[in-house]
């Protein structure tokens, strides 16, 4: 997506039916700044941004925290650049600046600034962080203006509710994602049924369910014989906190079937630790264990070649009873 057009637009649903020199003077400028920022012929920083959408009625602390809630993080206020750079800092996380740069088209000196707060990324340019460092950019988005409203974003956003309701009413449907885009599936000159299914441990009739419904949504198509992928996004199944419950049960238990019949390979890792630790030092693996999965995906993304299709469990449980827990 166009991170310009994308920003240009949010400040546009801002804006909503006031006037343009209107708005710009109740935030304090003296010149029409939201045609210019409207126009695309200026970009506004961060924390301008962030005060038009707090002067509009956005809820942007309480909205922030949501959105960084896995990651720990406590901003003072986004609205002031000190509360920007707290903001990059957050999401960068153990990012190697050198790897954001090169992901969101600047240079490592200019993330360096944005970092210590010596200056901000520009709205387009935070978009992209964002886009990076979370694969949430929809989310994101959300705080401030409907993505399905966006000329920007309709189109992916469709796309993402799309395939978000099949990751939850039919899981394996994106472990056969994953496995059209294994190299000895691509490397087939035509659709061969059965492969996937031994390429992921799934039933013939399960492989044919999931690639239909795959088609269906136009996630899929056939070229030469084959099924390739369309537009397939990265999927945050968070939105629903029942069906993403539900989702990671699924998991769980094909993991757990696995390891009943020893169906996984041999170098398959099932592994377990039990301790006893005081509240701080929890606290300290549970970030450890976010910026592990996070880990694992930076080498996802990065991975050439794939010849298999892997789930990674991860559990991290204290063992008192939920105070949610019924008897």
């Amino acid at each position: 997506m166009d991170s310009n057009l994308v920003g240009r637009e949010l400040v546009r649903a801002l804006r909503g039916d006031r006037s343009q020199a209107g708005l710009s003077r109740r935030l304090g400028y003296t010149s029409n700044v939201l045609y210019t920022w409207e126009s695309g012929r200026r970009a506004p920083n961060a924390s301008a941004f962030f005060r038009l959408a707090t002067r509009v009625g956005v809820d942007l602390q309480a909205a922030l925290r949501s959105f960084l809630s896995d990651r720990g993080a406590v901003l003072s206020d986004a609205r002031r650049p000190s509360g920007v750079a707290e903001l990059v800092r957050a999401l960068l996380a153990d990012w190697p600046i050198v790897e954001l740069a090169a992901s969101v088209g600047a240079d490592r000196t200019t993330v360096g600034r944005w970092v210590s707060g010596a200056t901000e990324p520009k709205l387009p340019e935070l978009l992209r962080i964002v886009e990076t460092t979370t694969q949430r950019l929809f989310e994101f988005v959300a705080i401030f203006a409907d993505p399905a409203s966006l000329t920007s974003t309709r189109g992916a956003y469709r796309d993402l509710t799309e395939q978000r309701r099949l990751a939850y009413e039919l899981p394996w449907s994106h472990a056969v994602l994953r496995a059209l885009e294994l190299d000895s599936y691509r490397a087939l000159p035509k659709h061969e049924p059965g492969l996937i299914a031994r390429l992921t441990g799934i039933s013939l009739a399960e492989e044919q369910r999931c690639l239909t419904a795959l088609a269906q949504a136009k996630q899929i198509h056939r070229r030469r014989g084959r099924w390739v992928l369309a537009r397939v996004l990265t999927v945050d199944t968070r939105p629903s906190e029942a069906d993403n419950r539900r989702l990671k049960q699924h998991w769980a238990e094909v993991a757990l079937e696995r390891l009943r019949t020893r169906a996984a390979p041999d170098d398959a890792l099932f592994s377990f630790n039990l301790f006893a630790v005081d509240a701080r030092d929890f606290e300290r693996i549970r970030r450890l264990h976010v910026e592990y999965y996070q880990r694992i995906r930076e080498v996802v993304n990065g991975s050439k070649d794939p010849d298999r299709v892997v789930l990674m469990n991860l559990q991290l449980v204290p063992l008192q009873a939920s105070l949610r827990a019924t008897p």
